[in-house]
């Protein structure tokens, strides 16, 4: 017998992009069976009355609160790119002082709220220590773990000013990475005592935060074999149960080429035996239906599987009725 109390807590586990005006179907069908929120990008975006306005329509369509997000981090990671000029990444905003930081990030928050969202996907708490990082550069505040913490700080309180939930990223640090983990599976081959004392400190000093985002790299410091920590029992174990951590944790886009050669539904049952809550796919559409509907009935063959489900909706709902009702 299909178990509609499971598909609900299934549907609420993801947040899935709009898939275009082609998908709307497909994302229809997903706010129908609970999905948990949606993300907004550069495609969806065309007017400051355009995006209110679909934003608008998306919440009318349901009867429970969604996280409603985006990735506007500021410059190179800005999702309103047609509606204004581009705002400072955090390096260059941070290089002009604590002033300048608070104010450009009170402009950012004040706008999206005005929008309608409600969880942004930001700020990084990357500390950018290899100069040669093809993703991150830019936007780590700074390549000092000191710094970042503060910054990190300084950028969540204002989000929760104005009506926004932080989520830190990308747990445990992607700042020492040579690779692009949107098109391969970058290795962090530092010892744990390095991670901890720089790349982990800013999501350390920050515990508070709401939501910690996953990345999809391989600590050779955590699991010997090859494993996205997004998928690791390892990595979001020490995140849960050394750091004592029970936000919400949240995995990078999981069609990311980081995560994606282990299969959407093996990734997914193995983030959830890690501890994983929420996953991202940036699209809607009828194969995210159809690995939904899979989801399921994994679930409701496996008990362990189905602790873990409950135990992530308990926090999901937490943060919800915290921030959202």
């Amino acid at each position: 017998m299909y178990d509609y109390f499971m598909e609900q807590l299934i549907y609420q586990k993801f947040i899935l992009g709009t898939g275009g005006a082609d998908n709307r179907s497909s994302l229809d069908k997903a706010l129908n069976g609970g999905l948990g929120g949606v993300i907004f990008f550069t495609r969806d975006i065309d007017s400051k009355e355009q995006f209110k306005n679909l934003i608008d329509d998306i919440k009318s369509s349901v009867s429970v609160p969604l996280f409603l997000s985006i990735d506007q981090e500021g410059g190179r990671v800005e999702r309103t790119e047609n509606i204004h000029a581009r705002y400072l990444s955090p390096k260059f905003a941070y290089e002009k002082g604590d002033g300048f930081l608070i104010r450009q990030n009170e402009k950012i928050a004040k706008e999206l709220s005005d929008y309608g969202i409600n969880l942004n996907f930001a700020p990084c708490a990357d500390v950018n220590t290899n100069p040669d990082n093809p993703i991150i550069g830019e936007r780590a505040f700074s390549s000092n773990p000191e710094e970042v913490s503060k910054c990190v700080r300084i950028v969540s309180e204002i989000y929760r000013k104005n009506g926004i939930i932080p989520c830190l990223k990308h747990f445990p640090g992607h700042g020492d990475a040579s690779k692009d983990s949107h098109l391969t599976l970058p290795v962090i081959d530092l010892s744990l005592g390095d991670m901890e004392k720089v790349h982990i400190k800013p999501f350390r000093d920050n515990l508070n935060v709401e939501m910690i985002m996953v990345a999809h790299l391989h600590c050779t410091c955590f699991d010997k074999e090859t494993i996205p920590a997004s998928l690791s029992k390892n990595v979001v174990g020490y995140l849960r149960n050394i750091m004592k951590y029970d936000g919400v944790v949240i995995t990078d886009d999981m069609v990311m080429k980081g995560v994606q050669d282990f299969g959407s539904l093996d990734a997914c049952e193995m983030a959830i035996r890690a501890g994983v809550d929420m996953f991202i796919f940036r699209d809607a559409n009828p194969e995210m239906i159809g690995l939904i509907d899979g989801l399921v009935k994994l679930v409701e063959r496996d008990e362990d599987l189905k602790k873990k489900v409950i135990e992530s909706d308990r926090r999901i709902q937490k943060l919800k009725k915290e921030r959202l009702m």
